[in-house]
Formats: C-alpha cells, sequence, structure tokens
C-alpha cells in the first residue's frame, strides 16, 4: 500500500526538502506540492489524498486554517494531517484537528520517517477495519488503544486502565500499573467513544470507569482500589442495569 501525499510549504527551500523526503519514502506517492494552501485545498478536494505535510505559518490561507477545513470533512476517507513547522506553540491546536504528527523544522529524514511510519500504520488499520467490514469478519476485540500524550502517541492496554477522568481540555487515564495518570489531549466524549462498551461505562460527566477493575459499589459510589466515584443522576439507570446483571 502506498499513501498518496501532498506537499505545502511557501518556502522554497523547505517545500522542496519535505518533497524530497517523501520521494525517498517507499509506501509514500507525492502527487502534489503546493506553496499555496488555498491552491492545495482545490487539488486535495479534486484528487485522492490520504496525507498531507504542511506548514503552518503561510499566506492568504494558513495550515491551521486549512486543516481545520479538512478536518470538518464527515467522511472516513478524509486527508490527515503532519505538520511541519518551526513553532511549536502551535502543539495542541494541532491535535484538536487531530493531526496525526507534528515536526518541528529543522528535522531529520529520521524524524520524518517515524512521522511517516505512524500515518502508514493509521490507514493500514482502516484499510484492515474497512476490509473486515465488507466480508463480514468479525474484528478482533482491541486490546490496546494509542492516546497523544505530548508530541507523540502512547500505546496503553486496555487491561490497564482503571478509569479516565475528565480534566479541562484533558482527560487523565488512571493506569493500575502506574502511580501517576497520564495526561491525553482529548475529550470524555471521545475517549467514550474510542474504548469498548462491554469493559468500559461513562458513569458521570467526568468519569468513565472499567467496568473489570470496580472492587465494591455502595450507594452510588464506585471503588476502585483507593478511589472512590460518584455515580451521578443521569448515568444512574445505565450503571443499575449493569450492576442487576453483575448480581445475577
Amino acid at each position: 500500500m502506498k499513501l498518496n501525499c501532498v506537499a505545502i510549504d511557501d518556502e522554497p527551500l523547505a517545500l522542496e526538502l519535505l518533497s524530497k523526503f517523501i520521494e525517498q519514502t517507499a509506501f509514500l506517492n507525492l502527487i502534489g506540492r503546493f506553496s499555496n494552501a488555498i491552491e492545495a485545498l482545490g487539488f486535495i478536494n479534486q484528487n485522492e489524498v490520504q496525507l498531507a505535510f504542511m506548514d503552518i505559518q503561510m499566506p492568504d490561507l494558513s495550515g491551521m486554517e486549512l486543516a481545520r477545513v479538512l478536518d470538518g470533512k464527515k467522511n472516513s476517507e478524509k486527508t490527515r494531517i503532519i505538520f511541519a513547522t518551526a513553532y511549536h506553540q502551535f502543539a495542541i491546536e494541532g491535535y484538536k484537528v487531530e493531526a496525526l504528527d507534528y515536526l518541528l523544522k529543522p528535522y531529520s529524514y529520521e524524524d520524518f520517517l517515524n512521522a511517516a511510519t505512524k500515518a502508514f500504520s493509521y490507514f493500514e488499520k482502516q484499510a484492515q477495519t474497512k476490509s473486515e467490514a465488507t466480508t463480514g469478519i468479525d474484528a478482533a476485540a482491541p486490546e490496546y488503544i494509542f492516546l497523544k500524550v505530548e508530541y507523540q502517541l502512547v500505546k496503553v492496554m486496555l487491561k490497564d486502565i482503571g478509569y479516565v477522568e475528565a480534566y479541562k481540555d484533558y482527560v487523565k487515564v488512571h493506569l493500575l500499573s502506574k502511580p501517576n495518570p497520564i495526561l491525553s489531549l482529548t475529550s470524555l466524549k471521545s475517549m467514550e467513544e474510542l474504548l469498548p462498551s462491554d469493559k468500559f461505562m461513562r458513569v458521570h460527566r467526568s468519569y468513565i470507569v472499567a467496568l473489570d477493575h470496580i472492587d465494591s459499589v455502595s450507594k452510588n459510589v464506585i471503588q476502585i482500589g483507593k478511589n472512590h466515584i460518584s455515580v451521578s443522576d443521569n448515568y444512574k439507570e445505565a450503571f443499575l442495569e449493569f450492576m442487576s446483571r453483575w448480581m445475577n
């Protein structure tokens, strides 16, 4: 499998380097290079482009604005983004538009290849899921998820998650194997959609719990290890239904 890519940067030398790196990577196929994000958007709308490597600070339409347009598309085939920029302060914004990675200039080919490999793994998994859905083969239950932690994707085993807690624009994922939670830039709603519903349940506007790790329940309070988590009224009915199956 090869990924169709475009390179977008208003600096000629940076665009040349980005194009060179794409061309020397076996699983990438460079089908367009642009110094203007508006022209790039027109090309992407007319062609099948899986991956866009692009700068953020550009005239007329910035890379972040282009990313928001692409992220707003509802179809599953939307173009994914890897930013290549000198501005580290946009990293959080990059994660909000679900950029697959964030390369800080000057970056080496090794840095580029790591980001490209991450993208390839993402599309490979998407293709496998689509194939299983088409053939009617049930996908194996996932054993892990990847979470955005600072500048990287971190693999987290589902069986290691005790509970997930909302924290401003982030979530705290409390693991059984670590004394401190990991902080990931995502929403609790996104985590609820990501985690398998037969193993995890939202019990509060700020908490999702791992059902297998519940030690005890007293009235409307769940205990997981030394932690006590309240079940709010909005989620009480679903939790009580689960409890009734648990007790039978």
